[in-house]
């Protein structure tokens, strides 16, 4: 019997390329996207006839309710909502209102309608904000210190209580930073390859970026959403870490990103106060030890590949 997998923010990063890995599985892939915009939807250009679009929204239970049972999902994944920190702390009531009530309206939705039906959160690493431990794991203290990452901890708590309280099967990805040709151009790994492709090109004669020191846990998208696939394909839900286990600094992609454009960033780049972080999470570092041992699961693309492949699509295809 094939199965139907729903999708909200189907048009972004993360949800068109698990799109692209759930197709060739043989699911009927349903994605929701919203009629205020369009944003993404260059993601899903080269595949949209495979797909089947519904009109809803996060915020609006009632068009998530229509569309979910329409389709009696199997599997249900959310991907949808404002990811950006900085957005967070100009709109932190709607910040909020998508990211953490949003799963919770879904979770009602399985609740009272499809309680077999699998959830996917996708949690951010953002939740452990300034943690004390040197590598977190599914256990360590969360301590959010902006908007977004309050919001992403209380759906992630939201989620844990469903499934405890009522049996539901929902599993949570704590996810690092990932990135790809998809990521938005706001992000500061799209911002530095862009840039160093500009620079190329002779479009622009600098690049102006904030602490070049700042580390990050970085790895490549299409590794990441394999790992939520996986999730839902155990006998029992849980939440996981996915990430390298290795850190990374914004100095580290300027390096790979020029250089493999014969440039040195050295010449290029200059530090500019207006993009440093008052506050700032972590530099955290995961342990993805728990999703190896019961997902089978591991990133393959290294940090270097992964950075030159961006760079060759903004390059090529940008």
């Amino acid at each position: 019997m094939q199965k139907t997998a729903f999708i909200t923010g189907i048009t972004g990063q993360d949800g068109s390329y698990l799109a692209e890995l759930l197709l060739p599985k043989k699911y009927k892939v349903v994605g929701l996207v919203s009629q205020k915009n369009d944003i993404g939807n260059q993601n899903i250009r080269h595949f949209k006839k495979k797909l089947i679009l519904e009109t809803g929204d996060l915020l609006d239970k009632k068009s998530l309710k229509k569309a979910i049972l329409k389709h009696k999902p199997s599997e249900i994944y959310n991907l949808g909502g404002i990811t950006f920190v900085p957005t967070s702390w100009e709109k932190p009531v709607l910040t909020h209102d998508v990211n953490a009530l949003g799963p919770t309206r879904i979770l009602e939705i399985i609740r009272d309608y499809l309680p077999k039906a699998k959830f996917y959160q996708a949690t951010t690493s953002k939740i452990f904000g300034r943690s004390k431990a040197k590598i977190q794991t599914e256990k360590t203290p969360i301590n959010p210190v902006d908007p977004y990452s309050i919001s992403k901890a209380a759906a992630h708590l939201t989620v844990k209580v469903f499934r405890e309280k009522f049996g539901i099967f929902a599993s949570s990805g704590i996810l690092y930073n990932h990135e790809s040709p998809r990521r938005g151009p706001q992000f500061v790994t799209r911002k530095i390859t862009q840039g160093a492709v500009k620079i190329k090109l002779g479009l622009a004669k600098n690049l102006a970026l904030g602490n070049l020191n700042a580390q990050q846990d970085w790895g490549w998208a299409p590794d990441y959403v394999e790992a939520m696939w996986k999730m839902l394909q155990q006998k029992r839900a849980d939440d996981f870490i996915i990430c390298t286990g290795r850190l990374h600094s914004v100095k580290d992609i300027c390096r790979i990103a020029f250089s493999h454009l014969g440039l040195d960033y050295k010449k290029y780049v200059r530090r500019d106060p207006r993009f440093y972080r008052k506050i700032e999470a972590g530099p955290n570092v995961g342990n993805p030890a728990k999703a190896k041992r019961v997902l089978g699961w591991k990133p393959k693309t290294s940090f270097k590949k992964m950075i030159k492949r961006i760079v060759e699509n903004d390059l090529y295809q940008g």
